[in-house]
């Protein structure tokens, strides 16, 4: 089964309503997912000091080396991100610049588990009234499409993603026929 992008902002809307009322960890790490555009795997083992800079007040840019690409990235931190990873901040107390951003609250500074982190958004979307096929690739699969719906360079975003080829991002993204079948109707030149 396809693995979706949530398409409708609402939907994504409601979806951080829920997790913050369940838990700030799994909000931040939805809002945190939908703005960085990581694979799981990169985002879950993130620490505080790869995204705060000494004195812990002061966001830096993320620089990482994608786990299955070995490219290096930088991601410069959005409001967004910032504003869940302060709440996060201000939930855990005094911050570790080694602790795991998305601890796991099993052992001792051991970042959440993909499962654990599926189980988290397949339960929340559900929750919500969300029917797409989601899981934590879908997190990569929003960033990517609102970068699309909001007039991005496709090239742009297959970089970002770390695509090989266009026809690799526009799978990923789900564009569909409808789509576009809109841009013929509206495109009159």
């Amino acid at each position: 089964m396809v693995v979706e992008p949530i398409r409708d902002n609402k939907k994504i809307e409601d979806m951080k309503k829920y997790l913050l009322g369940t838990s700030v960890r799994d909000y931040c790490l939805f809002v945190v997912g939908v703005n960085f555009a990581l694979r799981i795997s990169d985002l879950i083992i993130l620490k505080w000091g790869d995204v705060l800079k000494e004195n812990k007040m002061t966001f830096k840019n993320i620089k990482i080396t994608e786990g299955k690409t070995k490219k290096n990235r930088e991601i410069k931190i959005n409001k967004n991100a910032k504003k869940a990873l302060e709440q996060l901040m201000n939930h855990y107390g005094d911050i570790n610049l080694n602790n795991y951003i998305f601890q796991s609250r099993e052992g001792d500074n051991k970042p959440i588990s993909r499962q654990r982190a599926t189980q988290v958004l397949k339960d929340s979307a559900k929750a919500v009234g969300i029917e797409e096929n989601i899981n934590t690739h879908s997190l990569r699969k929003i960033w990517g499409w609102n970068a699309w719906r909001n007039g991005y360079s496709p090239a742009l975003i297959m970089d970002t993603l770390n695509h090989s080829n266009l026809g690799v991002t526009r799978r990923y993204l789900g564009i569909r026929q409808d789509e576009i079948n809109n841009l013929y109707e509206s495109l009159n030149i």
